[in-house]
């Protein structure tokens, strides 16, 4: 047992995240402003409105030694002026009053500008699209003369502006390439919008019956759709390498040879240094223990959300979190070298082996555009030959460009994809990447981690009912001062008795809580410290004693997630290979595999043994979908051909899945396999409906039929036909086994758990 706990319940592997910066981090990551006052600049992504700033800036200028405190609510952004005499506790101050934050890191906190501009494009050209529409109608319900001359004007005017900026997008794309010699999809896009909005001009300076200012401008708006979609899905693969690169201290507590003490960054500590480790602070680089024992969250590592305990000989990794007492460590290796550097590095490789997407695309692009150029080219040329009449043949030239313009091609994956994210939300599953879903429909392997995937990954006092009131009480009250994971376990049992005093109250690192009440002391923890009267053995787990004599035994156990058992069942049903990863002890991993019925398990991996899985099956040429939650699993997650995470999971993690299911049932992996083949299903008859529209359309406007505005017409046309395929995905049949109201799954349990001594 060890340490202290506040009184919510989070996981391990949360406050490895939440782990408040020490007082100099805090220092190290401030600049002078002189006269003895110092910044920090704090992100806190909570606030929202003006009762936010009042709550924190309040809270904040209470603070011993605080000058000053002013939160940017656009930015999310707290600055504080604090005199340097005194470092103040600012992230646990907003962590109390209910708002999570950390150090700003102006490269992890960068606004992203091109979404951003993506943003104000959609929202102009929507807005320019369905006000010119509706002149349109006025149009076509028999307006005439001037006022038919008006509205082709009024839509002009409503066009400019719209084009210019929002068409930027797409115009700046076609120059560059243009430039280069070469062509993209953005050429045929960029042709036709100026095309149709020049003709449109020219028609309505000469009075001519046809505008075409919504053809063009629509064009424009349904194709920023699918751009914005495609840059946040691309985007978010990025999220996973910030939210590990988070976790690196700033600095540590260097111990010099004559005494000494100095704060350094990272980046100056090299191998050999000695350095002091306080409690909850993060290890900074791979170390060994000189001095010292404690318990360290080694989740990173394991996926074990237990502690485990060190001593003087131990080998720490970066990242990992010091729980209980203070340690001396020696650097084995730079920042650059450590473990946390190299999670990074292999989620950055895994990464790049996602750009095949990409490169299909870009050569699917390089082929459409120099056909629609020279279709439209050559009928130009052809109607010039015929008739001779050069507005005419350029109005069926622009036609066809239109007619063929990829909106429906380019809504035929996104639409899909956003209709299928929908159902999965509803069903407790939020997608991170679009193309995971195409992915996911592919799969036929499945990687499980255990702990907090398998399992809940959360300790249960089970043996509560037996234990006295009195001596419930008790123990929980001295639990309620450590954060030991058991301790925690022990406290919600018990949070309903009734407060007894205690005194003297104290943590051993490694051993347990002690406490007197009148002239006895009672000690929580492990056998072998806690009784001393030779009554039990060292294995007995963790006790309660008085005076050195047992009092309790308490028993603990983790359980399976909801509908774990018939998850794993209906995934074999579908002739899926399974299997489990782990971290944990060969035993307790082949207890689970075996009550889940899965045959294939390893024991014992580290990060790098889960990632080299994952590249071993992509070699034998399987398509595997790994399923975890510890920051171990990260590079795992990232290196599958597709990813899972529970809501549960740390940050990092979730943030390197592809998919995250909110709800507690396991229920959710075959859910989403069913929901991603139906979406599959979909797109590919989205991607032939647009095939038999070009193929029908193309010709009719080749042949003269079609004119731009028929054209545009047209192109919404099969835009609205691939938009109604993809809904009918909303239509089908709610799972009932992701819903909570449903069937409850039964909880299967694993078993005892062996406690951290």
């Amino acid at each position: 047992m060890s340490c202290c706990a506040p009184t919510e319940i989070v996981s391990d592997l949360e406050r490895v995240e939440r782990a408040a910066p020490s007082p100099e981090e805090v220092r190290l990551a401030s600049r002078a402003l002189g006269d003895g006052i110092r910044q920090s600049d704090l992100s806190v992504p909570g606030i929202h409105c003006g009762a936010c700033i009042q709550k924190i800036e309040s809270a904040l200028s209470k603070l011993d030694g605080v000058a000053a405190a002013r939160v940017n609510l656009s930015t999310r952004r707290v600055s504080v002026r604090w005199y340097e005499e005194q470092v103040p506790a600012l992230v646990e101050t907003l962590d109390r009053i209910g708002y999570e934050a950390h150090l700003f890191d102006a490269d992890a906190d960068k606004k992203d500008e091109t979404l951003a501009e993506l943003i104000r494009a959609l929202g102009i050209s929507g807005f320019a699209a369905m006000n010119i529409m509706l002149l349109s109608v006025s149009v076509w319900s028999g307006a005439e003369g001037a006022t038919r001359d008006l509205f082709h004007w009024i839509s002009a005017l409503i066009a400019i502006p719209a084009l210019a900026f929002a068409g930027r997008i797409f115009f700046r794309s076609a120059w560059s390439a243009l430039r280069r010699g070469r062509t993209n999809m953005d050429v045929p896009i960029s042709l036709g919008i100026i095309l149709a909005y020049g003709m449109s001009l020219y028609e309505t300076i000469h009075h001519a019956e046809h505008a075409y200012f919504d053809a063009s401008v629509t064009l424009l708006f349904f194709l920023l759709i699918g751009r914005t979609l495609d840059h946040v899905m691309r985007e978010r693969a990025r999220e996973a390498v910030k939210g590990l690169a988070r976790l690196a201290a700033r600095g540590a507590m260097v111990l010099r040879p004559d005494g000494s003490r100095d704060y350094l960054p990272v980046e100056e500590i090299e191998p050999g240094m000695r350095m002091l480790l306080a409690a909850g602070e993060r290890v900074p680089v791979d170390a060994e223990v000189e001095t010292g024992t404690s318990d360290l969250d080694c989740s990173l590592v394991s996926g074990e959300s237990a502690p485990q305990p060190v001593a003087p000989g131990a080998t720490l990794r970066a990242g990992t979190l010091n729980l209980t007492g203070p340690l001396a460590i020696r650097a084995l290796a730079a920042a650059k070298d450590s473990f946390l550097a190299e999670m990074v590095r292999m989620m950055e490789a895994a990464e790049g082996g996602r750009n095949i997407y990409r490169r299909i695309a870009d050569r699917a692009a390089a082929l459409y555009s120099p056909v629609v150029h020279l279709t439209a080219f050559l009928t130009c040329l052809g109607w010039i030959a015929m008739t001779g009449d050069l507005h005419r043949s350029i109005t069926v030239a622009i036609a066809v460009l239109i007619i063929t313009c990829p909106c429906a091609l380019a809504l035929a994956v996104p639409i899909v994809q956003v209709v299928a994210a929908r159902r999965l939300f509803e069903n407790g599953i939020m997608v991170k990447d679009g193309s995971a879903m195409e992915r996911l429909a592919q799969i036929d392997t499945i990687v499980f981690d255990k702990t907090g995937t398998l399992t809940v990954g959360t300790p249960k006092l089970v043996n509560a009912g037996a234990l006295a009131p009195r001596t419930l009480a008790l123990a929980a009250a001295m639990a309620a001062h450590s954060r030991h994971p058991l301790s925690k376990a022990i406290a919600l049992a018990g949070a309903s008795a009734p407060h007894l005093a205690l005194a003297d109250i104290r943590e051993l690192p490694g051993y347990g809580v002690e406490a007197r009440a009148g002239e006895d002391l009672y000690r929580l923890g492990r056998a072998d410290w806690a009784v001393t009267d030779g009554s039990v053995d060292a294995q007995a787990g963790t006790v309660l004693s008085r005076n050195g004599e047992l009092l309790a035994r308490f028993e603990f156990e983790d359980r399976l997630r909801d509908g774990t058992t018939e998850a794993v069942r209906e995934l074999g049903r579908r002739g899926l290979n399974l299997e489990v990863l782990s971290g944990d002890r060969p035993a307790a991993v082949a207890s689970l595999s075996a009550t889940v019925g899965i045959d294939r398990f390893r024991a014992g991996v580290l990060p790098g043994d889960k990632a080299a899985r994952m590249a071993d099956l992509a070699a034998e040429g399987r398509k595997a979908l790994m399923v975890g939650d510890g920051l171990n699993d990260a590079p795992a997650l990232i290196a599958a051909h597709v990813s899972m995470a529970p809501a549960t999971a740390a940050d990092v993690g979730r943030n390197a899945a592809d998919f995250v299911f909110l709800r507690e049932s396991l229920s959710a992996v075959p859910l989403a396999l069913r929901i991603s083949k139906d979406s599959g299903r979909l797109i590919r008859q989205n991607l032939a409906l647009a095939v038999i529209y070009n193929a029908i359309a193309v010709p009719i406007a080749i042949l003269g039929y079609v004119t731009p505005l028929v054209a545009a017409i047209a192109m919404s046309l099969s835009s609205v036909l691939v938009v109604a395929n993809a809904l009918r995905l909303r239509g089908a049949r709610r799972s009932r086994a992701a819903d909570p109201r449903g069937t409850a799954a039964k909880t299967g349990r694993i078993g005892p758990m062996e406690p951290a001594q």
